[in-house]
């Protein structure tokens, strides 16, 4: 299956920019990104109130973990952008 994936990958045509907003705008992807923080979010709180027993504690976590996702999303998107595999 991983083999028929990257030969599929390889024959594929390099999509440009402008194909893919045609594919999905970017406002959508912005909102699945926002969508998919609060649900990984709640799901983080919830975690830490079921652990701690706190559910202050649970929310200053959830807090903390907001942003720094957020951070370390970005940055492993412009890494990923420098990687020239499966492009």
């Amino acid at each position: 299956m991983i083999t028929q994936v990257l030969t599929d990958s390889i024959q594929k045509e390099k999509s440009t920019y402008k194909e893919d907003v045609v594919k999905e705008k970017p406002f959508r992807s912005v909102a699945k990104s926002i969508s998919w923080r609060i649900v990984g979010t709640l799901d983080t709180i919830l975690i830490s109130w079921l652990i701690t027993g706190k559910l202050e504690l649970a929310f200053s976590i959830g807090s903390i973990e907001l942003v720094t996702k957020m951070v370390l999303y970005f940055f492993h998107e412009r890494i990923w952008n420098t990687i020239k595999w499966g492009k």
